[in-house]
């Protein structure tokens, strides 16, 4: 989710032509077509939808307050057909509802964490920046990453570093959080960038970037609870899919694309059992799948070096849910 100052939306042509066929209606006796935009940001993937689609309605939903204000204005010429909507993307399902929509016709999850978010020195999320460690993508709500650093047990902060940073030195990296915390707390980025360098060893320093990446990136996955809601954010976003519909997923870290790949994978498979002579149609696949995990260009790196990390994965709905 990169698109601020000179950066452009990550993927944005491929991600607005898969989207594209499922909301152009065929007769203009249809229904509106509904896209949502379920990580809006600041709006670069909407607005580009909103442009391609002359009759869509789409419903932007984003946890950020800063991020809402700035895409609101920015898709304001599109008048009402954009609605947003400050939520975070697991209550896709109740906002749909409140909105009185039952079906949509496309789904866009753009995942991890905006240019916005990481520009913004006082955010605390990029640890090449001296800033609070807060790392909230709403900063209205919720413990931030000093919290998490000052107060959680060596157990705990090992788990969520190996589990969410998928960090080597996980258990090493807690004990030095823990010991340096009784002799003042976190509050800043600096002294835990310099603890992680310390407490790695040289040689493993040498290789993959900055040794504290791994380490931010699972404490902005605690702090957010990004994991558990994708889990429960897609199926409520198939849920809601219209037969023809289509979901699209941009992914940054093994550990959302890999929730992405078995959830999709589960609806994309038939469910009849080994060995029964014809496939009954409840048996049969809900999705499938438009393209699997695809990268961007080396073209797209070169303009937009922060979507490096990119995968793309995407499904249409091919039947009723049974």
């Amino acid at each position: 989710m990169t698109e601020q100052g000179a950066h452009v939306p990550v993927l944005l042509d491929r991600v607005v032509e898969l989207l594209a066929p499922a909301l152009d209606a065929s007769a203009p006796s249809e229904d509106r077509r509904v896209v949502v935009d379920a990580t809006l940001g600041l709006g670069g993937h909407a607005e580009a939808l909103l442009r391609r689609s002359s009759t869509a309605h789409l419903v932007g939903l984003d946890r950020d307050r800063v991020a809402l204000a700035r895409a609101t204005e920015r898709l304001a010429p599109f008048g009402d057909r954009f609605t947003g909507v400050h939520a975070v993307y697991d209550r896709i399902a109740d906002v749909l509802a409140g909105l009185g929509i039952r079906r949509v016709h496309g789904v866009l999850f753009d995942l991890g964490v905006s240019s916005l978010q990481l520009d913004e020195a006082e955010r605390g999320f990029a640890y090449s920046q001296d800033a609070p460690l807060d790392m909230r993508m709403d900063q209205s709500t919720g413990i931030t990453a000093a919290e998490v650093l000052n107060t959680y047990p060596a157990a705990d902060l090992t788990r969520i570093l190996r589990r969410y940073g998928e960090e080597r030195f996980a258990s090493r990296i807690a004990a030095a959080v823990v010991r340096e915390r009784k002799r003042a707390p976190f509050d800043t980025s600096p002294r835990l960038v310099e603890l992680i360098r310390d407490t790695i060893p040289a040689p493993a320093r040498r290789t993959g970037g900055n040794p504290a990446k791994r380490t931010f990136q699972a404490l902005r996955i605690e702090v957010n609870g990004e994991l558990e809601v994708l889990e429960r954010a897609l199926p409520a976003a198939i849920d809601a899919l219209a037969v023809g519909g289509r979901i699209v997923v941009l992914s940054y870290h093994s550990l959302e694309d890999r929730i992405v790949k078995q959830l999709f994978a589960a609806r994309t498979t038939s469910t009849a059992p080994h060995g029964l002579p014809v496939e009954l149609p409840e048996h049969r696949p809900e999705l499938r799948l438009l393209t699997r995990s695809e990268p961007p260009t080396d073209e797209e790196i070169a303009a937009n070096p922060r979507a490096q990390s990119a995968r793309l994965r995407a499904v249409e709905r091919i039947r009723e849910a049974a």
